[in-house]
């Protein structure tokens, strides 16, 4: 029932409609053709498993016969046996005697090789001497080995007659021999002088010995080989291989010439490696040349020695890899010492890719050697040694930072310097240039865009970090100066560190006209020598920061002069300042006051200053006069009486300003800047009725100027009242200014 209903399903879902009884005809054909189609491959398929079916029975019925045969062979041999030992009268007997002359021919054979061994050692030991004369040919090398091949075979076939025997003697056979075992280390010597050697003997044309030694070499491979089986063999089928005589007849234990010949070639390849571990650490620079031994010898080997060497020992590869391992575990070795210097890691790093190209050009491919010379580490190292760099740069510029700020709270006597101008200045600012110097000619001898990149962010960090403390050491100081009660001890020193802090920034920035000789400041110089250092698309980046730098020692040492000014207001005038527009202000000169300040200053600072932050102090202190001269109308007791002659002391004060100024270049700016003072007097003169629009015109004039200021301007103002005051905000709602550039009065509160 459970396949009925599907189909039911199905051909309700194909009949829904009564139209759709049309398609019965041609459901029908469709289906019939696919169950043709579906009925073929099954007919395919089941004649496929049959035939393969039917081959695996007849290929069982073969096997069975095939092993009925063999049981059939096997009685028929074992009948045989059985037969022709009934056919031998007295057999047991016959065996007996046979067995009894074999084993009399085996003793005759060894007490021969006994009475001859002394004089065949005697022979080896003349034949060992003869070669002691001439280590490099050693012509007798053959011949003493097979012959010490004999008498060792023989030593293990007495030996082992001995023990098997077990009547004793087995000591003083033992002692007999003992001679033997010291001609044995002989020859073995003189086997390691070669191995050792045997680069030398290929470059010198030895290639006599070099193929002796190898013959000797495989020979010893394959006994050692049979002596392998054998004990394989000993140790799974003990009682069977104690039947041939074959395998008894074989050497008892491993020589390991072979190990001997590789661990040679390693142990010389690690000598060679201690020569070079010291001329590394003496010049990291010649490590090229100290590693010239390394692929002279590869060379060698494959230019003349694969021809001389079994083909299956793959001699050059052989080669290739211990000497890779010495490589791997010499340069890892040095990468993973926490004092390498970092000129060594540099040099490492650049290593790799010569050492690849290197043995490229010997046949071998990198995908050929393994593992990696340094595990792929070669971004880590190259962060690791930007890194080491990149440190040295901030723990240098941290005490220097630490030195510099303990210095300027300190401002002990003689802890500033002066430059070939007279010009004050710090005593560590060259010393940052220079630093930055030295750490870009050893970026510059990397040869890496990755390093220099690093050092270079980190440089430009420390930069902006510098100038960041600064400004945050002269603003702390002063804020603490502007304190009403603030002790004035010590002020002058600090008005001389602001001016060497500001020469400094300009010194960095600085360039002089190249068309009468000057040189290039010190920020332009890192970046001319910054700038091959650096990949085309950093570069771009780069000359961002430097630029950014640029703005920043600009407006530091502007920064520095303007808290220079703000500490003479702050210290020098906070007594006068408090006078202005109270009624002791008709009758005192305190403009005057002001500027006989400036004079001194002037005279006493001018010549300690760029001559770039000379202007920029005249300004300065032009325009927090006018600051403070317009803040001053929210003195305590600040009044402006109507019938008082305030138009005549303001313009009085001006012209004072203007006597002192006008003899400096930016006197213009100046003069225009004050130009606000014009409208400050018709705020305070107008009538009441006027006062709106003159408002309205000094809002159009200063488009930025304070609400706040000018309801301070009007309550000064004896004949202030609330309507004056609601009649200028109701025309400040409802004036409309276009804003524009940044106007002196947006600095007054």
């Amino acid at each position: 029932m459970n396949g009925i209903e599907p189909a039911t399903v199905k051909l309700a879902e194909l009949l829904r409609h009564p139209e759709d009884l049309d398609k019965i005809a041609a459901l029908k054909s469709e289906f019939q053709r696919k169950k043709g189609a579906v009925d073929s491959s099954l007919k395919l398929g089941l004649k496929e498993q049959l035939s393969i079916t039917q081959a695996g029975m007849s290929s069982l019925n073969e096997g069975q016969r095939t092993v009925n045969a063999i049981k059939e062979e096997m009685m028929k041999i074992d009948k045989l046996c059985a037969d022709s030992q009934s056919l031998i009268r007295d057999f047991p007997h016959v065996n007996l005697v046979a067995a009894t002359h074999r084993n009399f021919e085996a003793v005759v054979n060894m007490k021969r090789e006994i009475d001859t061994f002394e004089p065949r050692l005697a022979r080896l030991e003349a034949m060992l001497r003869e070669d002691d004369e001439d280590l490099q040919v050693q012509p007798n090398l053959l011949p003493i080995h097979y012959g010490l091949t004999q008498l060792r075979d023989m030593r293990d076939a007495a030996m082992e007659q001995v023990q098997r025997e077990g009547e004793g003697g087995e000591a003083t056979l033992q002692e007999y021999f003992n001679r033997l075992d010291d001609v044995v280390d002989w020859f073995d010597e003189h086997v390691g002088a070669a191995c050792m050697n045997l680069i030398p003997l290929i470059n010198s044309d030895n290639n006599g010995t070099v193929v002796r030694l190898a013959l000797i070499i495989e020979e010893e491979e394959k006994n050692d080989k049979k002596v392998q089986a054998l004990q394989n063999a000993q140790r799974e089928y003990k009682e069977l291989a104690s039947r041939f005589k074959s395998i008894a007849a074989v050497p008892k234990e491993l020589r390991g010439y072979k190990e001997k010949f590789l661990k040679a070639i390693e142990l010389n390849a690690t000598n060679q490696m201690e020569g070079t571990r010291q001329a590394f650490n003496e010049d990291p620079e010649k490590l090229d040349k100290a590693f010239k031994w390394y692929f002279n010898d590869l060379n060698a080997v494959r230019l003349g020695m694969v021809e001389l060497m079994p083909k299956k020992w793959k001699i050059f590869k052989t080669y290739t890899d211990i000497y890779h391992k010495q490589m791997h575990d010499f340069l890892i070795n040095q990468v993973d010492d926490p004092e390498l210097p970092s000129v060594n890691l540099l040099t490492i790093i650049n290593w790799v890719d010569k050492y690849y190209s290197k043995m490229a050009k010997l046949g071998v491919a990198e995908d050929e050697l393994s593992p990696h010379v340094i595990d792929n580490r070669s971004g880590e190292l190259v962060r690791e040694y930007r890194q080491i760099i990149v440190r040295q740069v901030e723990e240098w510029m941290e005490r220097m930072a630490g030195s510099d700020r303990s210095t300027f709270l300190i401002r002990a006597e003689g802890s500033l310097d002066t430059d070939e101008n007279g010009a004050f200045r710090t005593k560590t600012m060259s010393d940052m240039w220079r630093m930055f110097r030295d750490n870009l000619s050893v970026v510059g001898a990397s040869g890496r865009t990755d390093v220099a990149e690093g050092v270079a962010e980190a440089m430009v960090r420390a930069m902006r970090n510098r100038q960041q403390m600064w400004e945050g050491l002269v603003d702390a100081e002063l804020q603490k100066y502007s304190q009403p009660n603030a002790d004035q001890d010590g002020l002058q020193p600090l008005q001389d560190w602001l001016v060497a802090i500001a020469n400094d920034q300009i010194a960095c920035i600085d360039d002089g006209d190249e068309a009468e000789g000057g040189s290039l400041s010190y920020l332009s110089r890192f970046a001319r020598d910054l700038r091959p250092l650096l990949s085309p698309t950093y570069a771009v980046t780069n000359d961002t920061q430097i630029e950014s730098l640029r703005d920043g020692y600009v407006d530091l040492g502007t920064h520095c002069i303007t808290v220079f000014v703000g500490l003479i207001f702050a210290v020098d005038f906070r007594a006068i300042l408090t006078e202005f527009f109270t009624p002791i202000w008709y009758s005192r000169k305190g403009m005057g006051q002001i500027i006989s300040t400036f004079e001194d200053y002037l005279a006493d600072y001018a010549p300690m200053l760029h001559p770039s932050l000379r202007d920029i102090l005249v300004e300065e202190l032009a325009d927090e006069l006018l600051l403070r001269y317009l803040g001053s109308v929210r003195n305590k007791g600040a009044k402006i009486r109507r019938a008082d002659p305030f138009v005549d002391k303001i313009k009085d004060d001006v012209l004072t300003v203007f006597a002192f100024f006008e003899r400096f270049d930016a006197f213009f700016e100046i003069k225009q800047k004050w130009r606000a003072v014009d409208g400050f007097v018709r705020l305070l003169e107008a009538d009441k009725a006027a006062v709106p629009a003159v408002f309205e015109q000094f809002k159009l004039d200063y488009w930025d100027v304070s609400v706040g200021w000018v309801e301070a301007v009007l309550r000064s103002r004896d004949d202030f009242d609330r309507s004056m005051l609601n009649a200028v905000k109701a025309k400040a709602a409802e004036v409309y200014v276009e804003r524009g550039p940044e106007t002196i009065l947006s600095k007054v509160k």
